[in-house]
């Protein structure tokens, strides 16, 4: 299973903003320079997570974006499905599906199984898991979150 660079991107800011001070709003700009990723990616990541509720963005001189919700409230699961455009793992799984052996091949099965296990796991976690750990001066300090 392989995500895209857009949840990987999701996962980064909610990572970020879920790392600042309550009320401290960050900027895109902020975050690419902390990942040394591109602002371009981020400004379409950013409106999405905004869309769909997990961050706030306050426009202006002084704006910026934060979590709209507590860590605890983003289920790592969930982000994922929302953020895939496509969870198909194998041509079967599409609509476009022209795979000859479909109706008696295995592995659809198989994989649909693989695939349920794996967001199975993701929907244990929250953002907080992420970020709540024994390792989250590390990595504050590795984003440079002050």
């Amino acid at each position: 299973m392989r995500i895209t660079r857009f949840t990987d991107y999701s996962l980064r800011v909610l990572i970020y903003l879920a790392g600042q001070e309550e009320g401290h709003l960050s900027t895109i700009q902020e975050i690419a320079d902390s990942y040394a990723i591109s602002k371009n990616h981020l400004m379409k990541v950013v409106h999405q997570l905004n869309q769909k509720g997990y961050i706030v963005t306050v426009r202006g001189k002084n704006g910026g974006m934060r979590l709209h919700r507590e860590p605890q409230g983003i289920n790592i699961g969930a982000l994922v499905r929302e953020t895939e455009e496509e969870l198909n793992l194998v041509e079967c799984f599409s609509r476009g599906n022209t795979c000859k052996i479909t109706p008696v091949c295995g592995l659809r099965g198989m994989f649909r199984e693989a695939l349920q296990a794996f967001l199975a796991v993701l929907d244990k976690y929250t953002l907080a898991d992420v970020v709540q750990s024994k390792h989250r001066p590390e990595l504050l300090r590795l984003l440079q979150v002050v």
